[in-house]
């Protein structure tokens, strides 16, 4: 995660802001934790600068990101409950085992939990593209 203090009532941002808070950090900041909430919802994050391929990250990427993130924590034996046997026992019938989740992700300060921090994580190496995209959309 960036070095960043959460400071909720500041800029009423959602998200924790840059120390530096340029607005050059302040705009990447404003990105990652928009792009990270698309994938949040399951949506891709796609962007094209002129004369250049588009970029971003799917939904589907996300979802293998998460899945090899549990995956290690499991093998690493991180997880000393039956979570992910819970999660999929309540998820088939329909409901989902909020404290199996956590105790899959682990802990984190991030406002969108562990799983803002793996889609900022994915969507890091791209924010300045989708910057420099979007100000070569506005002109």
């Amino acid at each position: 995660m960036n070095t960043t203090h959460f400071i909720p009532w500041r800029h009423g941002r959602r998200h924790p802001p840059l120390i530096s808070d340029s607005p050059q950090d302040a705009a990447r900041a404003d990105w990652l934790y928009d792009a990270a909430e698309e994938l949040l919802r399951g949506n891709n994050v796609s962007f094209q600068r002129r004369m250049r391929p588009q970029q971003g990250v799917t939904a589907e990427d996300f979802a293998l990101a998460v899945d090899e993130y549990v995956n290690n924590r499991l093998a690493d034996s991180e997880v000393n409950t039956s979570a992910l046997g819970w999660l999929i026992i309540t998820a088939e019938r329909g409901h989902a085992d909020k404290t199996a989740i956590a105790e899959l992700l682990g802990n984190s300060d991030h406002p969108l939990g562990k799983l803002g921090e793996i889609a900022e994580t994915l969507l890091d190496p791209l924010a300045d593209d989708a910057l420099i995209a979007k100000a070569e959309d506005e002109l």
